[in-house]
């Protein structure tokens, strides 16, 4: 009789590799929004410290100035109406939101521009700027991954998901204690690239090897919506963890934390996975060209990416819009994002069960459909308080259509392709950060163009009008051969996968599966 041997009871169960997973992805998304409410106002900060530094330079060099104020003012700001702003020492070193003061009922800034009725202290000059600069960093994480992606899918094909899990923890630990000790926008810029490389690997890696350990679509379905719940709560305590730790701590405190809570990561994935062993697919899997070419899985990969472009898009902008508009503190820059953060770990592991029963492909029309109307409706928000609403919708919708769609993605492997899994949720991934790369790039100089609510407008336009194609994903035409296995070895009883041989329900093409290798 074998003994037990507790250590390969770990490395098979399934339940342990999906807490592996969760992990992963919690962590990767609280790095992801740590950074939301702190980069804007650490960077404004920088700027405003710059500026006023170089005004007092240009005072205290001035000829003729008295010795008393030049000991006592660092600047001193006249204004046509003869009105005269004295900002001290402690302003030069202060945050933006005591920058300027409030003069008969305007503020005046260092330019001399009025913004009337709120005692709001914010340079819009600067905040307008910030935008695009703001947008690029942000961008430069999805952009990296994009990059990447392409070449982490084949290569767990080739060595399997645990080494490719590991190097992203790796990485992601780099990238983490970099945020901490940067001060500049470079090495912000670089931390952030580098934690797209992390994330690249991370996210390929642990959805394919949830594919691959869950074969039922019903299980995998319910272990993709638990992953993707990680992901939920990382955005749910990444932002609002960041601005009250920035705000009473310091900008390292929070970066700081989550490179404990790496490491931990790491201890676990050393005791569940093997990440020195190489583990090789058994079967060929498609190439990733052949998958692009299927219509159903760009349908689905358009479907992340839009609905998740929308909250991609308030990232960057929304914070600048709330010191512009609601004189916000830094804690409520990111407590804003909390109604999303909340009803999209609702929305998941509620529709991680309710899609099987629904239709996957009605869920994630109904989700793009109210991704649209909630982005419309985040500028009529005249406080935080009115922000509840349009982001909790936000929110739960986007985890309907992830929910939904992260699982079709593996089904629509096995009803059309091999099922090997790593290239499929690169393009899953792909499309994931193309909405996060295209979002703050493109938003923030929108925003400069022509304002935060026409961008609002425009990007849930977009998802309304994309919403109807989900319809073709209703019944998805499967190869004979595909379907043959699927049948004999996994019925597959759900409402949202009633296959047809004989007929295609859908005007989409299959000639680009004919030229499919057969290995």
């Amino acid at each position: 009789m074998s003994c037990f041997n507790p250590l390969q009871w770990l490395r098979e169960s399934r339940t342990l590799v999906l807490v592996v997973v969760f992990v992963a992805l919690l962590l990767d998304n609280m790095l992801l929004t740590v950074v939301v409410p702190i980069i804007p106002s650490f960077l404004y900060a920088t700027e405003l410290k710059s500026v006023n530094d170089s005004l007092t330079h240009n005072t205290t060099s001035a000829p003729g100035q008295a010795g008393y104020e030049a000991a006592t003012f660092s600047s001193v700001i006249s204004y046509y109406d003869n009105t005269t702003i004295i900002l001290t020492d402690d302003t030069v070193n202060s945050t933006s939101r005591d920058f300027s003061r409030t003069v008969n009922g305007s503020l005046l800034t260092e330019e001399g521009s009025a913004v009337r009725d709120r005692d709001c202290v914010k340079n819009n000059d600067i905040l307008v700027e910030e935008n695009v600069r703001v947008g690029l960093l942000f961008a430069s994480k999805a952009l990296m991954q994009l990059v990447m992606n392409p070449f982490v899918g084949p290569l767990t094909n080739r060595i399997g998901y645990h080494i490719p899990m590991f190097a992203g923890f790796v990485v992601m630990f780099l990238s983490t204690i970099m945020f901490a000790f940067s001060e500049t926008y470079i090495l912000l810029f670089l931390a952030r690239m580098l934690q797209g490389i992390g994330s690249s690997f991370s996210s390929v890696a642990g959805l394919g090897m949830l594919a691959s350990v869950y074969t039922d679509d019903n299980e995998r379905g319910t272990a993709m919506g638990i992953a993707l719940g990680g992901l939920a709560l990382g955005v749910l305590f990444g932002a609002p963890f960041g601005s009250v730790m920035y705000e009473f701590v310091g900008k390292k405190a929070p970066f700081l934390v989550l490179a404990c809570l790496a490491l931990m990561d790491g201890a676990l994935q050393l005791s569940i996975l093997q990440p020195s062993k190489v583990s090789p697919e058994s079967a060929q899997g498609p190439s990733l060209l052949t998958l692009l070419r299927d219509p159903y899985i760009l349908i689905t990969a358009g479907s992340i990416c839009f609905a998740n472009m929308g909250v991609a898009m308030l990232e960057p902008t929304l914070p600048i819009w709330m010191m512009q508009t609601m004189c916000s503190p830094n804690w409520q820059l990111g407590i804003a994002f909390l109604p999303a953060s909340i009803s999209y770990l609702i929305g998941t592991n509620l529709f991680a069960i309710l899609a099987n029963k629904m239709g996957r492909w009605l869920c994630s029309m109904i989700g793009m459909l109210i991704v649209g109307i909630s982005l419309i409706c985040v500028p009529l928000a005249k406080d935080i308080y009115g922000l509840i609403g349009p982001n909790g919708g936000l929110g739960f919708a986007i985890g309907m259509v992830d929910s939904s769609m992260m699982p079709i993605m593996g089904y629509l492997v096995d009803l059309r392709h091999v099922s090997v899994y790593g290239s499929v949720y690169a393009i899953a991934d792909v499309a994931f950060c193309l909405g996060f790369a295209i979002g703050p790039s493109t938003g923030g100089a929108i925003v400069r163009a022509i304002g935060f609510p026409s961008l609002m407008v425009i990007i849930g336009i977009i998802n309304i009008l994309y919403a109807p194609l989900c319809c073709f994903l209703r019944n998805p035409a499967a190869r004979e051969e595909k379907m043959a296995i699927l049948n004999h070895e996994c019925p597959m009883p759900t409402k949202s996968y009633r296959t047809q041989n004989t007929c295609h329900d859908f005007p989409l093409s299959d000639e680009s599966f004919d030229e499919e290798s057969q290995e």
